[in-house]
């Protein structure tokens, strides 16, 4: 079958690149998501082991969709009892690009109606009852050629299960994963964080460091699935756990607000990672370290939300000089969506990226070796 993994716009080489170490065949990336060949095995593998992959996503057909008849009689083709029984709730979202159909609701209605007819004939009934588990469907028409998936996850990939609440404006957990990935860090040299808020880039960290699973801790929509046999998740799960690395590592979180310091050690608790992440209250404009190699991966606040305009700038600025002091051998990444980071900042980066927090629109600054 073809599982396809949506993500935020930007991350996917590096979703691609995870897909392919898992060794799931013919990976192909393309804007915002990424396809491969897989098996039911492959669903519990992608879920539990991703770290910046939106979703999992099973693939049923594509057809050519340039009017509401075409697209009603191609869900009705597809083998819609195959996967969701007489009981299986089945609710419909989806979107349209650059197509002839662009009335998302009108589609939405189109796609329920056809495989409600499809399963109604199947199951001898007129009306399903809905009441079982959840088999969501999604469709997407791009170019007047519609998809149909299942969504195997429920809940999105980047809700890992280990922040009960967030400071501020929340990065979410797949963009610190895809930065951490972005500045190589694999658990050997420091790891600092100097605005961690709630922890999450420090986790995530962590999380890369011990190569732990960061779906390990929660469930997904095709557990209930009546036709993925309960075993697939339990053998996902004991091949993650096999390979994860048992070390010590110096990763450090920290902010100025001791509320923020004290979540992100609870939240640490909740992945299983406080015993590698220290968190402690400390101002990033004196922010200092001797140690000749190491990773710096922060987001500190960008203006529109937290804090005022000129206050961030001054913030970047501080934040800038306090940085000159490290050694050039650090790698170090700093996401903001301010257009004027790098000349608060005081330096232009050596590098920029541009990424997607939600659809908050950003750059990746990176600067060192």
């Amino acid at each position: 079958m073809i599982l396809t993994v949506p993500c935020l716009f930007g991350l996917e080489a590096l979703v691609a690149d995870e897909m392919k170490r898992l060794q799931l065949q013919n990976v192909r990336a393309e804007n915002g998501r990424v396809h491969c060949e897989g098996t039911m095995a492959d669903i519990a593998r992608l879920n539990i082991n991703l770290r910046c992959g939106a979703r999992v996503l099973m693939e049923l057909g594509s057809f050519p969709a340039k009017d509401f008849e075409a697209l009603f009689q191609g869900v009705l083709a597809l083998p819609w009892e195959d996967y969701i029984p007489r009981d299986g709730e089945f609710p419909v979202k989806g979107y349209s690009l650059n197509s002839t159909l662009h009335s998302v609701p009108a589609c939405q209605a189109i796609v329920k109606k056809a495989s409600a007819q499809r399963l109604g004939r199947v199951y001898g009934c007129e009306t399903l009852p809905e009441s079982g588990s959840r088999y969501q469907i999604q469709f997407a028409i791009i170019k007047d050629v519609a998809t149909l998936y299942l969504d195997t996850s429920g809940e999105g990939l980047y809700k890992r299960g280990y922040r009960a609440r967030n400071m501020g404006a929340p990065l979410r957990e797949t963009l610190a994963a895809a930065l951490v990935l972005l500045s190589r860090y694999r658990g050997r040299d420091p790891f600092c964080d100097p605005f961690c808020g709630s922890g999450t880039i420090p986790i995530e960290a962590a999380l890369i460091a011990k190569n732990r699973a960061p779906g390990l801790d929660r469930s997904f929509s095709a557990q209930k699935w009546k036709n993925m046999d309960s075993k697939l998740w339990l053998d996902a799960a004991d091949e993650a756990m096999d390979r994860e690395f048992h070390g010590t590592y110096d990763i450090w979180g920290g902010d100025i607000d001791p509320a923020a310091v004290e979540l992100a050690r609870h939240n640490a608790e909740l992945a299983g990672v406080e015993d590698c992440v220290r968190f402690e209250a400390a101002d990033a404009g004196k922010f200092h370290r001797d140690s000749e190699y190491g990773q710096l991966v922060t987001n500190p606040p960008y203006g529109e939300r937290l804090l005022e305009k000129k206050e961030a700038e001054d913030l970047y600025r501080t934040f800038g000089h306090a940085l000159r002091a490290l050694s050039p051998k650090w790698r170090v990444i700093v996401l903001s969506s301010h257009t004027e980071f790098e000349r608060a900042f005081g330096r232009p980066a050596d590098k920029k990226r541009k990424l997607y927090n939600g659809m908050l629109k950003c750059d990746a600054f990176f600067y060192g070796r």
